[in-house]
């Protein structure tokens, strides 16, 4: 529900003089007590303007006097003080009819030529984007942050997918905030054990997308993880090396070995 509040009127009134009677102006009085009357027109909206309602207050000093609600049709006294005001109002028809009207005549119009263009019908593409960190270096677990920003209506939908497969589990909604320009951004976290191979996807609808945005992240190897599969590949280098050092000196030494004449044939 959207209730907004137009053309709010202020008049402060100002009571007792500047000067005692009879004093011929030498002494002041104490300073005069000050109230305040308002006078507020609001519109409340309920899906865009399929429920609308026109709501006027009288207020005087901070306390409300006479009530006009659009639903009910007429002015109500909501104190004593304020009876006066609303049976004269009932019973003028022009002023009657003027403010039964206002709820199509005021609210409805300014809904449609002046605030639904900008706030109903705006649409802002969001920027989305993930960012990995973790809590305890030691911990396997590591948090995906999903974050969206520029984003307007209010309206948005994140999941978080592993494999494709939407993940429950170890999600954390953040709240929606406004950036100061009519835009918002939040933030979806995931706790998760990221493994070789897997494939992260931050999945968001929005109602000024055509169609859905989705951002991946993979999980890369670590340095130690690097470092330990360049010293097995060095070693089965080395290992390789060896082999074919060895086995060509075998054959270099057994093709230098000169061959012996039988022990019969000697002397």
């Amino acid at each position: 529900m959207v209730c907004v509040s137009l053309l709010p009127l202020l008049m402060v009134l100002l009571m007792g003089s500047s000067v005692v009677p009879g004093t011929g102006g030498g002494k002041k009085p104490p300073p005069a007590p000050h109230f305040l009357a308002q006078w507020k027109f609001e519109c409340h909206f309920i899906n865009g303007t399929q429920q609308v309602r026109y709501l006027y207050r009288y207020i005087y000093d901070r306390q409300d006097l006479v009530r006009f609600d659009s639903a009910r049709g007429d002015f109500e006294a909501v104190t004593t003080l304020g009876e006066p005001d609303a049976k004269y109002w009932n019973s003028q028809e022009d002023y009657l009819y003027v403010s039964r009207t206002a709820v199509d005549r005021f609210c409805r119009y300014n809904y449609d030529n002046i605030f639904g263009p900008f706030s109903h019908r705006r649409r802002v593409q969001p920027s989305v984007s993930i960012s990995p960190t973790k809590e305890d270096p030691v911990s396997p677990n590591t948090l995906l942050l999903c974050i969206v920003t520029g984003f307007y209506p209010l309206e948005i939908e994140i999941q978080w997918l592993k494999n494709g497969q939407e993940q429950k589990e170890g999600v954390f909604y953040g709240e929606e905030l406004r950036n100061g320009d009519w835009t918002y951004q939040t933030q979806v976290m995931l706790e998760t054990k990221p493994e070789h191979g897997d494939v992260y996807t931050c999945h968001m609808e929005h109602a000024s997308l055509e169609a859905p945005i989705t951002v991946q992240w993979e999980p890369r190897r670590s340095d130690s993880a690097r470092s330990k599969v360049w010293m097995g590949a060095m070693g089965a280098v080395l290992g390789v090396v060896f082999v074919a050092v060895g086995l060509s000196l075998y054959l270099k030494k057994k093709k230098a070995t000169p061959i012996q004449p039988p022990a019969a044939l000697i002397g």
